[in-house]
């Protein structure tokens, strides 16, 4: 970019420059290339956004449905005219691959796609006669303003577990993007504003702690949409809470997968590899433990290590790279931080990926996959959520070891198993404490059309994003219990 534009916010229905004096720099990871600046946009905006919101729900709520659902059939064809620049954006800001950034906005698009189908989704139930003459009808109904505060590594995907469901079921709605990765929804919102939705029904409010706070006080904001950290999503839950919010906040991860003597080894070390450095290892689901059982020990541990030795890291754009940076230089001083704290803990550093020469990117944030050997199971770096490219190998000798390590963690967020036995399999999906399981499967990323789950400091609330949990958690239930009496003393 020639030139470094402040992004605008986008309020009933006009693009207006924010009212803030303070801005962040919106940085490429690859490059560290200034792309744009974010405003630290004030409380008032925000409070513009929901009092629009508000208004314009009066109309939007008496919608039909099938009339509501005619812009999101507008909008999946405008993302998919615009695919390709989409996913270029993502890996701009977010440094990933090019591929990773296309499979995102995939993901996005059949969100949008799943919740085309709201006029039979959001159908309630009824049942005659409940006593003589009585009848009882449960409907949805739209909550009215929602809101959802976006995290940085899924710029294009996450605010669609949430935002068509909402405004297909009748409510508007306020995104708040991640101030890392602003550019992506600058995007969308102008693909949205060419479907023609009414103005106030969607709006996008730039900002950081100021805003989110701001979101949680609101008092015409009635649900709040959360992924982040589990220290922030306790805090978004708490807060929102005791304001009377509906939350589904979505935190950390530390993923287990487990690796069975028959497994396919392999399968399991490529599927492992992308699961551990795909996206830089910053993704919710990416396996972050890796736990050998039996004699599956010596074959994983030299296949994975050599298979981290020659992932291609680089520039996301480079069709040829396979993993790109992490999001910022505090991450990266982080991360390696952390690796050390696992090498003074005990553990051998098989593969060690810090200070990488990415020839031509020196100024970016790299880091290569990183292996920490042996261990240790109650040590702090096999508790830590380190959200980059390291993978910690564990080593027991039975299934049921792994299990109980897999149910003494504090996140619950993914468990995989690798195995050729159905028992085994079986055995895993129904005793391990975790929201989505995987059989041979690296990363166990719900389809669109089934919600993305998670158990334990993993997540906080009731409803998770997607599918029908979705529209539960953006509609409200209403019961009904009519009585008419029949006059059989009139003719008709």
């Amino acid at each position: 970019m020639n030139t470094i534009s402040i992004l605008p916010n986008y309020i009933n229905g006009q693009w207006c420059a924010s009212k803030a004096t303070d801005y962040l720099e919106v940085i490429n990871p690859a490059t560290a290339e200034v792309l744009a600046q974010v405003p630290l946009s004030l409380a008032l905006e925000l409070n513009e956004a929901a009092t629009a919101a508000a208004v314009a729900f009066t109309t939007w709520r008496r919608t039909p449905p099938t009339e509501r659902v005619q812009y999101l059939f507008k909008l999946k064809n405008l993302l998919e005219a615009h695919f390709e620049d989409l996913a270029r954006t993502i890996t701009l800001e977010c440094g990933k691959t090019l591929a990773e950034s296309q499979g995102e906005m995939r993901r996005a698009i059949e969100n949008v796609e799943v919740a085309c189908g709201i006029p039979m989704m959001m159908q309630g139930t009824n049942l005659e006669d409940i006593a003589k003459g009585i009848d009882e009808i449960m409907i949805r109904q739209p909550l009215g303003v929602a809101a959802v505060i976006c995290p940085f590594n899924f710029p294009g995907m996450i605010p669609f577990w949430f935002l068509p469901y909402a405004i297909a079921c009748g409510n508007t709605y306020i995104v708040k993007p991640s101030e890392k990765v602003p550019l992506t929804m600058q995007k969308v919102f102008q693909l949205l504003e060419k479907t023609g939705l009414p103005k106030g029904v969607i709006n996008l409010v730039n900002g950081t702690k100021e805003v989110v706070d701001a979101i949680l006080d609101h008092p015409q904001i009635r649900a709040i949409s959360f992924v982040g950290s589990t220290p922030v999503a306790k805090y978004i839950y708490s807060r929102g809470a005791a304001n009377g919010k509906r939350l589904q906040c979505q935190g950390g991860a530390k993923n287990p997968i487990i690796i069975l003597p028959d497994a396919d080894i392999e399968m399991t070390t490529r599927i492992a590899a992308d699961s551990a450095f795909g996206c830089a290892g910053q993704r919710c689901l990416a396996a972050s433990i890796a736990v050998t059982v039996g004699t599956a020990r010596q074959t994983f541990t030299e296949a994975i290590a050599e298979t981290a030795k020659k992932r291609i890291v680089g520039n996301g754009l480079d069709q040829s790279v396979q993993m790109g940076p992490v999001i910022t230089a505090q991450s990266k001083t982080r991360i390696e931080e952390l690796i050390q704290k696992g090498a003074d803990e005990g553990a051998n550093l098989l593969v060690d990926g810090r200070h990488p020469n990415i020839t031509g990117y020196e100024n970016g944030n790299f880091i290569r996959p990183t292996i920490l050997q042996n261990v240790q199971p109650a040590g702090e770096i096999a508790r830590t959520e380190i959200f980059g490219p390291v993978l910690s190998l564990i080593h027991l000798d039975t299934i049921d070891q792994a299990i109980a390590l897999v149910n003494s963690g504090q996140y619950g967020n993914m468990a995989c198993l690798f195995t050729t036995s159905g028992a085994a399999a079986r055995k895993f999906r129904y005793e391990a404490e975790a929201g989505n399981i995987g059989i041979n499967i690296g990363v166990a990323a719900p389809m669109a059309f089934f919600p993305f789950s998670g158990w334990k400091d993993s997540f906080f609330g009731d409803l998770h994003g997607q599918s029908n949990h979705a529209v539960e958690f953006f509609t409200q239930t209403k019961v009904i219990v009519e009585r008419w009496p029949s006059d059989w003393s009139r003719q008709f």
